[in-house]
């Protein structure tokens, strides 16, 4: 397999083959179309995936550790407990994707778009999510702690229960989303929209828990 074009057919050909080879690490797959294609438990570690096409494909437990899949595509796609620890998604587009489970430890997520998707109980420590779009995204119990979120739209996520613990949330916007007993002990919250934001019984960047429920007009950090 000399060219590139060979390689991709070929792992096109695999992947759609039910005893074909499932383990793709450090392959250069730049561009290729896998839209709505069975990933389920495939090895894409250090592969090259960028502006590849995994619109609605699943990636159940898929390694995609260290890969490149900048301004790749993989809306509607099924990724519930893959493991994507350091990847680079920059400036992907991951709409409504199902992401539960999902490990990002470390992961590149800037100017990604996350609308409408589902990152329930998903591991984004120290992830980078500058300027990400998150809006009406699910985030329900996902650990963020010393998450990069500068100047992230988080408008309408749900974040109950969220860890922000020592997040940067500068300039990011959370009005009106759900931080219903979110920690936010030690986050950076300068410049952040909280218009109409639920805090109620949020610990705050001072350690004080908010008792009742209460919504903030505008934002005193």
């Amino acid at each position: 397999m000399n060219s590139r074009n060979e390689k991709q057919e070929f792992v096109i050909s695999q992947i759609t083959d039910s005893f074909g080879q499932r383990d793709f690490s450090g392959y250069d797959l730049t561009g290729i179309d896998l839209n709505e294609l069975n990933l389920s438990g495939v090895n894409f570690t250090g592969a090259d995936l960028s502006c590849a096409n995994l619109n609605g494909s699943i990636l159940t437990n898929a390694k995609l550790d260290r890969a490149n899949l900048s301004e790749a595509t993989l809306r509607e796609a099924h990724m519930h407990e893959a493991s994507l620890i350091e990847v680079d998604l920059s400036n992907a587009d991951l709409a409504k994707t199902s992401l539960c489970g999902a490990i990002f430890l470390g992961a590149n997520l800037s100017h990604t778009n996350l609308q409408e998707a589902s990152l329930c109980d998903t591991n984004l420590r120290k992830v980078d999510l500058r300027n990400a779009q998150l809006l009406e995204a699910s985030l329900i119990e996902a650990d963020l702690c010393q998450a990069n979120l500068r100047q992230a739209k988080l408008c309408g996520a749900n974040l109950l229960e969220a860890n922000l613990n020592q997040a940067d949330l500068t300039d990011a916007d959370l009005a009106w989303a759900n931080l219903t007993q979110a920690n936010l002990r030690e986050a950076n919250l300068q410049g952040t929209n909280l218009k109409n934001t639920n805090l109620d019984r949020a610990i705050m960047p001072d350690g004080r828990i908010k008792q009742v429920q209460f919504f903030c007009l505008h934002s005193t950090f």
